[in-house]
């Protein structure tokens, strides 16, 4: 496997563009450990592509350096299929910025193909190239790697970079590539940091707490972050949310009355009793964190028919523009259009009002929620929407 990485990225430059995967390993870890990066840079014309598996955790691992740089430069095209948990990987681990980024898995939903398309599915539908798959739940992180694993890995990138130029013809020829690239530029901005308040609200059974118990299940998260990063173990391995809450709720302050709580085995109250009740004392000691008393929106009884019916007309002209569904509307983000409009407030700041998808379905759901727009069944028992 190629390790000379500044050959890699003078020829990603020159060519103006880079396909780029990775193989990790999650399980069991606080966060994922990089194991395999693959890249795939155009020769000649472009109709093939040259590929090199690059190998972290050999010996030295590799001097990342040179292709961080490229992943940074504006003028080189960064090519990946679902590249979310890449891009969040190779930010943290390579301490880079990621820029121009074209995501093979994101253009398919706005070229007539199904959200969420795999990559093998998509190069058969694109280049009708078939791909070997027999690697694909293999332990990465084990060396020495086989050459079946090396081989299925470099398949992940070969055919990248055609089926990138396949669907950017084609969404040339939609009028829709600027679109495209517009939603993949959310990519540059993910991170796999873990945000304390985040995990807070999203415990199990926590609007049921008082004030006071809130700081205390606060103080419990971020003991359970920094334990869990410091030994790289995953958070529900150090403490389970049902048990952090309950702690929460009883605020033991002895490891004698922690062990009265379900769900703790002896192993955790040897080795952590004394931090647990230590986090439950600067819990106490804490400003009590008020509960969110303000009802979800889109839970009002008089609100779901609305939702369906916002839902009908998305979906309508997602069929009609052969877009995926899922590109044009969350339901979360059409609970809070029509909680607004219900309201009398201003419109909510949502991806479904903004941009593009506000020209091809946003403006019609505010005309629809306001009377101007209406929904029937016509011909064919297909949907109609009327209106100004």
């Amino acid at each position: 496997m190629a390790q000379d990485t500044a050959e890699i990225a003078a020829r990603a430059t020159r060519a103006g563009r880079l396909g780029i995967d990775t193989e990790f390993m999650g399980e069991g870890r606080y966060r994922p450990l990089l194991c395999l990066v693959q890249v795939a840079v155009p020769t000649g014309d472009g109709s093939t592509s040259d590929v090199d598996v690059l190998d972290p955790l050999t010996d030295g691992g590799i001097d990342h350096g040179p292709l961080a740089d490229v992943l940074a430069d504006p003028a080189v095209e960064i090519v990946m299929h679902a590249g979310r948990q890449d891009c969040t990987l190779l930010r943290r681990v390579w301490e880079t910025r990621l820029t121009n980024i074209f995501d093979t898995q994101v253009a398919a939903g706005f070229a007539g193909l199904r959200a969420q398309l795999g990559y093998e599915p998509l190069v058969g539908e694109l280049l009708g190239v078939r791909l070997r798959k027999s690697a694909s739940f293999t332990r990465w992180d084990v060396r020495p790697l086989s050459e079946e694993q090396v081989s299925y890995a470099r398949e992940d990138v070969l055919h990248l970079l055609q089926a990138a130029d396949a669907l950017q013809d084609r969404l040339g020829d939609m009028g829709r590539l600027d679109w495209a690239r517009e939603e993949c530029r959310f990519l540059e901005e993910l991170s796999d940091e873990r945000d304390p308040e985040v995990l807070f609200e999203r415990l199990p059974r926590i609007g049921g707490l008082d004030p006071g118990m809130r700081a205390v299940a606060y103080e419990l998260v971020l003991w359970r972050e920094d334990t869990a990063r410091e030994g790289d173990r995953p958070a529900s391995s150090v403490l389970q949310d049902a048990a952090l809450v309950e702690i929460a709720k009883r605020r033991p302050a002895s490891p004698e009355r922690l062990g009265q709580i379900r769900g703790l085995h002896e192993g955790i109250l040897r080795r952590r009793g004394a931090q647990i009740v230590a986090a439950v004392e600067r819990g106490r000691a804490r400003e009590p964190i008020p509960s969110e008393r303000e009802r979800p929106a889109g839970t009002e009884p008089e609100d779901a028919p609305l939702i369906t019916l916002a839902e009908s007309l998305v979906r309508t002209r997602a069929l009609e523009r052969e877009l995926a569904y899922e590109l044009l509307a969350a339901r979360a983000d059409l609970q809070r259009i029509v909680t607004a409009f219900r309201d009398g407030k201003p419109e909510p700041d949502v991806r479904t009002l903004q941009g593009w998808r506000r020209e091809v379905v946003g403006a019609e759901l505010l005309e629809l929620l306001a009377g101007d727009r209406t929904l029937r069944v016509g011909a064919g028992r297909r949907i109609e929407i009327s209106g100004p």
